[in-house]
């Protein structure tokens, strides 16, 4: 298997780029890019001509999100966000039920300015499944009345707005917990139902393995567990949970442990089975550690710790 355990869809239209009707351009408002305003223009006019980039699947849709679509600042260096980059698909990492993962090298042609993505696409609601939801969504609600209860019943229009629920709950989240120094992805930015993320690998392309997939003899297990402990106080800190934590959602790259796949992550307090999605993360993967020869590890310890620092009885 190659790469994160993430989810998420788009709609593609010809040439494999986006249309126009599914993801229409963020409006050239002067925010904190407003430099970007008259270089949309001026490709836009360029593509008018030719109708794809000279180079690659599709134009880099870096100034398609807004301000408050893209991740924390200050962006990273190896971020490519010139307006003349394209990005280029290298096949599919990870294939779910509730999303694909896609390999995309974004980079400005004719120079070696280019980084590594994985985009996480979110299916649409007639594919996806829904058996988790309820206990997930227990703590959350959007301002409209209307569209809680039509999650409630999971009609058509309810479907749709839980989908759209998890692609910008999985993107604030790791916004959120990328500046609290979380070891998770980079969030480079949100379209639609797609997230952008970066790509935890080899410059090659090969992916980090999950912890589920990493050999005994080839990690320090001890550090690797203190590595998460820090991450799982952190989250807990803040009155959050992963929500669905196992070896197979930690990556491990180069002795650094990296939570992903987070779009359910818990709000402890006000979901009313907060402490049990603490002990289940708690217990999934300390039973992974101590399976593998880790005794320190123990799942009921982290929960009461974990318990503790959000603040629950």
């Amino acid at each position: 298997m190659r790469m994160h355990d993430y989810d998420a869809p788009t709609r593609r239209g010809k040439r494999g780029r986006f249309d126009d009707d599914d993801y229409a351009p963020a409006s050239p408002a002067f925010d904190e890019d407003a430099e970007l305003f008259e270089g949309r223009g001026h490709r836009r006019r360029l593509a008018d001509e030719d109708d794809t980039p000279g180079e690659g699947d599709r134009w880099s849709t870096w100034d398609q999100s807004t301000a408050g679509e893209r991740g924390p600042r200050p962006h990273p260096d190896w971020l490519v966000t010139e307006l003349a980059a394209v990005d280029i698909e290298r096949g599919v990492l990870k294939t779910g039920k509730e999303a694909d993962v896609w390999l995309v090298e974004r980079g400005v042609p004719g120079t070696d300015r280019r980084c590594l993505l994985a985009a996480k696409r979110y299916r649409g609601s007639e594919h996806r499944m829904f058996h988790r939801d309820s206990g997930y969504l227990e703590g959350r609600r959007v301002r409209e009345s209307r569209v809680n209860r039509a999650m409630a019943s999971r009609s058509s229009f309810g479907r749709e707005a839980i989908a759209g629920q998890w692609a910008g709950a999985e993107f604030g989240a790791l916004c959120d917990l990328y500046t609290l120094g979380v070891p998770v992805p980079y969030p480079v930015q949100i379209l639609g139902t797609e997230v952008l993320l970066e790509f935890i690998g080899d410059a090659d392309g090969t992916a980090a393995p999950r912890l589920a997939q990493v050999r005994r003899d080839a990690v320090d297990l001890e550090d690797l567990w203190r590595q998460l402990v820090d991450a799982l106080m952190t989250l807990a800190r803040t009155g959050r949970a992963h929500g669905d934590l196992s070896a197979y959602n930690l990556l491990v790259h180069e002795g650094r442990l990296v939570m992903i796949d987070l779009p359910q992550v818990v709000d402890v307090i006000a979901n009313p089975r907060g402490r049990e999605f603490l002990h289940r993360d708690a217990m999934n993967v300390a039973g992974w550690f101590t399976s593998h020869g880790l005794d320190s590890a123990d799942g009921e310890a982290l929960t009461a710790e974990l318990a503790h620092m959000a603040g629950l009885r």
